[in-house]
């Protein structure tokens, strides 16, 4: 039996960041994961390739809407094979630099399936074939991830049915495609389907679409998204489905129970995302699961079981990326004995649709539901000098202050790269910033930045390009 110091079990943005981390701490590590190189569903099946699609779908949009600047294009030619071949290359590069990062810092990689035999030792199935490894550990961090989501009554053997996966891969730019789902995975790549020449629609259970999101933020991209969508069906539902010759008949139900069917080249399944603990071995080892099937944590991402700890969608939501890759560096710092815990004051959201949302910290339905006073500052991007130049005047970023202390308790942007906008918002809450500290932080002009600050502005009515009196 071989003994290694840790072992993580997985190897996505949570996984490969503990083992690194770890690596450059100097532990002695092993990784185990079912593919060749790390990355997860991240970069082989998730945030990577469906931002390369994103991308082309935006250049798409661009040379239709640049007519209205004095410059014309043909209509755009698409090459399925080549966007495949350009996608397939970007995932090649990412995980293959990650493999090389992690020969660099002498990981034991194994490509693999591990399950617990006990709460010190590990079996590992290798997918070479060789014979079944058997490893002793000091702690371990498990780092699986999450499934896809689906809803068993409406699945249909077909080809025409996509998941987020799959859909990712391109079979066709089918003439229609309905999307199940107005979640941000189901949104994200609808836009890419429509930006590729596809007649989209949505079905979404809830009342509006992005469920949780900022609701001033979604009027904005529910706007854009009916001037790009067929339909899009709010309190709505799919109650069943079926092949026929040329497509999938849907029937759908509306809020009055009203039901009405349709038939769709293609469907796309976009639900969510759950944890999957089955095959594990757990129950083996002290981890016990909550009633939503995560595995339960402390502060220090440490399970019932001193050895074990877990990080990322398998721990809790929020099931995103950076917030796996922080709680990676907080357990291999609470294995090292240091006083740490994962305390953040703000975990950015960003949807990827055209115009992107991006919010972090409270939102008003949070603030309200906890009955926080609080008090909100928006600067519409219409008087945004550099959304004009851009012609992308369809956002806002929005300010929410806490009325006692002027401190920032949320933002939320709505607009062109809002995404990479959010992260001053993020460090103006984990350092506890006042309105008065945006306000008074000098931006450059002209950039979309200036929007944070001008927001800050219009909480005092001072903002210059935009009049609004302090009350």
């Amino acid at each position: 039996m071989t003994k290694t110091q840790l072992v993580v079990i997985g190897a996505g943005p949570g996984g490969y960041a503990a083992a690194f981390y770890a690596a450059d701490m100097g532990m002695q590590v092993t990784l185990i994961d079912k593919e060749k190189n790390p990355g997860g569903v991240c970069l082989y099946r998730g945030c990577i390739p469906s931002k390369a699609l994103l991308h082309i779908a935006k250049l798409v949009a661009e040379t239709k809407e640049s007519h209205k600047w004095g410059v014309t294009y043909e209509a755009p030619k698409i090459d399925l094979d080549k966007i495949r071949e350009w996608k397939n290359s970007i995932i090649n590069k990412q995980v293959g630099g990650l493999g090389q990062l992690s020969k660099q810092r002498k990981i034991n990689y194994i490509q693999g399936i591990a399950q617990f035999t006990s709460s010190s030792t590990l079996s590992v199935e290798r997918m070479d074939g060789g014979a079944v490894k058997e490893l002793e550990f000091d702690n371990c961090i498990i780092a699986t991830g999450s499934v896809i989501a689906t809803i068993p009554s409406l699945m249909i053997d077909s080809k025409r049915l996509l998941n987020s996966t799959s859909a990712l891969d391109l079979p066709a730019i089918p003439k229609s495609l309905l999307v199940i789902g107005g979640g941000y995975i189901g949104l994200e790549l609808g836009s890419v389907y429509h930006a590729l020449g596809s007649e989209v629609s949505v079905v979404e259970v809830a009342p509006g679409l992005l469920p949780g999101a900022d609701r001033d933020l979604v009027a904005y991209l529910d706007r854009m998204l009916k001037s790009k969508f067929k339909s899009i069906m709010l309190n709505s539902k799919v109650v069943g489905m079926k092949e026929v010759a040329d497509g999938i008949a849907v029937q759908i139900e509306d809020k009055d129970g009203k039901a009405s069917e349709m038939v769709y080249d293609y469907v796309l399944m976009s639900i969510g995302r759950k944890p999957v603990t089955a095959g594990l071995g757990l129950e083996k080892t002290k981890v016990t699961i909550t009633p939503r099937g995560f595995i339960e944590v402390s502060a220090q991402l440490q399970t019932n079981d001193a050895k074990i700890y877990a990080i990322g969608d398998i721990a809790g939501d929020p099931m995103l990326a950076h917030k796996a890759s922080h709680e990676a560096r907080v357990a291999v710092e609470a294995i090292l004995g240091h006083k740490v815990a994962f305390e953040p004051n703000a975990i950015p959201a960003v949807v990827f649709t055209d115009p992107e949302i991006a919010w972090a910290g409270l939102t008003e339905t949070q603030a309200r539901e906890r009955g926080l006073k609080y008090e909100v500052a928006k600067f519409p991007w219409a008087a945004s000098g550099r959304a004009t130049t851009l012609d992308r005047n369809d956002g806002v970023t929005k300010l929410l202050i806490d009325s006692s202390t002027q401190r920032i308790i949320g933002i939320a942007i709505c607009g062109a790269g809002a995404g990479e906008l959010i992260a001053e918002g993020v460090l103006a809450l984990e350092m506890g910033a006042t309105v008065e500290d945006l306000k008074l932080s000098i931006h450059p002009h002209p950039t979309l930045s200036e929007t944070v600050m001008e927001a800050a502005e219009v909480y005092f009515g001072q903002s210059s390009h935009f009049y609004k009196p302090k009350r």
